[in-house]
């Protein structure tokens, strides 16, 4: 079969020809229909970001149709439509049975730590694998995956009530799925801050208020908008220090900053004024749960999440497409999701 592969940190995706793989008897093998290519696959083939082994098929957000189930598999059949949990875990371990499979000893993350989705096929224990209704496209339930899933993750982490404000750092993938989330979840004021002009009308065409990095102090212009009193929540997407710096210093009293953007890099907190003296709360963010899923997929299924303008680009299984997008996103461009469909 195909797949678009890195090789080593720092090169561009081959693409390869690999064998398809054999379910074993608690595995699935999915025919990929839908794969999105996310900024972190952009950070993996920079090498900000372990991946191993190598060479080895990137690609999380995955949805398709079953081609072929191992012999202890009974939930799924052959044609069946599906999305994946980009986590492989053992099912079996403590933090598997808490439902915080994410710290799983021997968890692997599919695109990063095996192969994943840029490819016709991929095979994953048929715990990862998810029932797609109909009513929801392949493009749609892929990146539904990771973007969403993972937006929905940091908003659940920070305990939102409804009425708070939000602040989105980021419009891209996992900003417009939080912005629509937000708004799900009962969020009052939400405010988008970007420097690309383009995402901040889209994100305002969604209700959020637009706050444009690229003409001033973010957090001043929140605390404008906030008459000083800054925001309830805030929600780092992008991973970069200032911007993760900013979210803290936006926060209200009581106030939590979710980090969900990757960066190998620090950023600086004045402890006293920014943390101690508001009880604001500094939240990483990791991955996403399986048990958040279904709520999730029911949301998009009924409309009250929409995933179809967030897709905004189509390319074949081929590496140079793959590889243009990735370099896109490393220049923070107009694109909020591009799928691969092979």
């Amino acid at each position: 079969m195909k797949a678009v592969q890195l090789v080593a940190p720092g090169r561009p995706l081959e693409l390869r020809e690999v064998p398809v793989p054999d379910p074993g008897s608690g595995d699935v093998l999915v025919r990929v229909k839908a794969a999105g290519i996310c900024h972190s696959d952009a950070h993996y083939r920079a090498g900000k970001s372990r991946v191993e082994p190598l060479p080895l098929t990137l690609g999380h957000e995955v949805a398709g149709e079953v081609a072929a189930v191992g012999a202890g598999v009974r939930r799924l059949r052959v044609g069946d439509r599906v999305c994946l949990h980009y986590l492989a875990t053992c099912g079996d371990c403590g933090y598997c049975h808490a439902g915080t499979e994410q710290f799983c000893p021997t968890g692997q993350m599919i695109g990063k730590y095996r192969d994943g989705g840029y490819a016709e096929y991929i095979l994953v224990p048929a715990r990862s694998v998810f029932t797609l209704p109909e009513e929801i496209s392949y493009e749609e339930g892929a990146i539904m995956m990771c973007s969403s899933a993972t937006s929905l993750h940091a908003l659940n982490k920070s305990r939102l009530k409804a009425g708070e404000s939000v602040a989105i750092f980021g419009i891209g993938g996992l900003g417009m799925s939080a912005l629509q989330l937000a708004r799900a979840m009962g969020a009052g004021e939400v405010y988008a801050v970007d420097m690309n002009h383009g995402k901040l009308t889209f994100a305002a065409s969604h209700g959020a208020v637009p706050v444009d990095a690229a003409k001033g102090d973010a957090v001043e212009e929140i605390r404008r908008l906030t008459k000083g009193r800054g925001v309830d929540v805030a929600l780092e997407l992008i991973g970069l220090p200032l911007t993760m710096q900013q979210a803290v210093r936006c926060l209200a009293i009581q106030g939590r900053a979710m980090l969900v953007g990757i960066t190998p890099e620090s950023f600086s907190v004045a402890p006293y004024a920014e943390v101690l003296n508001k009880e604001a709360e500094i939240i990483g963010v990791s991955d996403h749960l399986a048990s958040e899923l279904p709520l999730l997929i029911d949301w998009v299924r009924t409309g009250r999440l929409q995933l179809g303008r967030v897709i905004t680009g189509r390319v074949p299984l081929a590496a140079e497409p793959v590889n243009a997008t990735l370099d896109h996103l490393e220049q923070f461009g107009n694109q909020f999701r591009v799928v691969i469909t092979p």
